[in-house]
């Protein structure tokens, strides 16, 4: 199958009728035209848009969605979160990490997603010391992406502070210690062993600006540039304000400012959560064409705080979404969230549209689509040729979709009810869901629920 005709598919001008998409051998689109007779091809079973990204990951985090919603302090948040989050991370074991990331990203791929940003910082054992392989971890993430058939940018996470002032590591963080030399150490690893593979990108990612000093921060990106100049780079960015106002304290500056007077700031650059930037310093990070990463059901689990998104939206700077610790494996759900915040926030509807743009879902999964590519690294976000051949169709005969066109249909998934409306999904023009099922879904559920039986069993 090297070719789908889609009756309706959101392309990047907007919507269009009447569409064939053609692909070659290696999975790259190599012609998408409105107008077509769907003579000699398959016909997609409802309407067609572009794969998304998931920009932010934490695979494991899949194992406690959930199970932190009991009052454990006065005043929970974050930070108490967080010592939840601790509690898995004294657990896992390789075989747990690898079936959780399979069951997870086949969930994602249900529901739409078809590339990952795997911002991966889990590099130690249970003790904190390195494995005999000290990418072993790495492969366990890897193996799940392709055990699954989702496209994955490795991300390797440099942590090595506790907090700002070269606060020691805590036990748990132990797992997390990495350094530059190591880092790099673990992407050739990697590369060497996994590659050539179409649907693998490596990046790097340094933590925060609490987890990393100024030093840290400067021989990664130099070290990132010399191994690949266009490699992605995400970080963690003012996702508190307890951090953002404890690295003025210690820094004089905020945490995007801090960065991007130590290093280039520019379109590699994806800035995971921003939720509390200024005005200028999102007028900085747009400048810079670096992207932001948000990711709305998480920030919204944790008390985050809301991002401003409107002057975002209007400037059309880069932005994508991400499942961040999975308590939720939707983009639709994503999507929406995003939205209802900024409505919440300003008291009005349809925020994410302007007079030329009325049609919000259309504008958000677009825009999440193309921005989710850069900061993926991955020629992906849009129905065009030359991107990779991979999409998502939504499933026509739903029964809420009557007699409603591809523009309602589109909203009708991302803003009524729960229900998953993606019956099936391609990545690199093969077909990797279809009417709804994944062909290794039970066994990745078996597995997945070994290991979750593993884990509530240790003490």
């Amino acid at each position: 199958m090297t070719s789908l005709h889609a009756a309706d598919a959101l392309l990047p001008s907007g919507w269009a009728r009447d569409v064939l998409l053609e692909w070659d051998d290696a999975g790259t689109l190599t012609r998408v035209r409105a107008g077509e007779r769907p003579d000699g091809h398959h016909r997609a079973a409802g309407v067609v848009l572009p794969g998304m990204p998931n920009v932010h990951s934490h695979s494991f985090q899949r194992a406690m969605a959930g199970l932190a919603e009991l009052r454990g302090h006065p005043t929970d948040d974050f930070w108490t979160w967080r010592e939840e989050m601790y509690h898995l991370v004294r657990l896992l074991e390789p075989e747990d990490i690898e079936a959780i990331s399979a069951h997870l990203y086949i969930e994602m791929l249900k529901h739409g997603y078809t590339t990952v940003a795997e911002f991966h910082y889990l590099h130690n054992d249970r003790d904190g010391k390195p494995y005999a392989d000290p990418a072993e971890l790495a492969h366990c993430i890897v193996s799940g992406a392709s055990a699954s058939g989702i496209a994955l940018t490795l991300l390797p996470v440099l942590y090595a502070h506790g907090g700002f002032g070269h606060r020691a590591l805590s036990p748990a963080q132990r797992r997390f210690h990495s350094d530059p030399q190591a880092l790099f150490a673990l992407l050739a690893d990697v590369e060497s062993f996994h590659s050539p593979s179409p649907l693998l990108r490596l990046g790097i990612a340094p933590h925060s600006a609490r987890a990393v000093d100024a030093l840290l921060l400067q021989e990664t990106v130099d070290l990132a540039t010399k191994f690949d100049a266009a490699m992605p780079i995400h970080m963690h960015v003012s996702e508190q304000q307890g951090e953002v106002s404890e690295c003025i304290s210690t820094h004089g500056v905020s945490p995007l400012t801090w960065i991007a007077e130590l290093v280039p700031l520019d379109a590699r650059w994806t800035l995971i959560h921003a939720t509390h930037l200024t005005g200028l310093e999102m007028r900085r990070a747009a400048g810079a064409c670096a992207c932001i990463g948000l990711c709305p059901t998480t920030e919204a689990n944790l008390g985050d705080g809301i991002f401003d998104f409107l002057p975002w939206f209007e400037r059309r700077a880069a932005w994508g979404i991400g499942g961040d610790s999975h308590v939720s494996v939707s983009p639709f759900e994503e999507l929406r969230s995003l939205e209802y915040s900024q409505r919440l926030r300003l008291r009005v509807r349809v925020v994410a549209s302007e007079e030329d743009r009325p049609d919000v879902a259309a504008n958000l999964w677009s825009a999440a689509a193309a921005g989710g590519a850069q900061a993926v690294g991955q020629p992906v976000g849009g129905l065009e040729a030359g991107r990779r051949a991979d999409f998502v169709v939504l499933d026509g005969k739903d029964v809420d979709f009557e007699r409603l066109d591809a523009r309602a249909q589109l909203g009708v998934a991302m803003f009524s009810g729960n229900s998953n409306r993606v019956r099936d999904v391609f990545v690199g023009g093969r077909p990797v869901v279809e009417s709804g099922h994944h062909p290794d879904e039970e066994a990745a559920s078996r597995a997945f629920r070994g290991a979750l039986s593993r884990l509530r069993q240790r003490p």
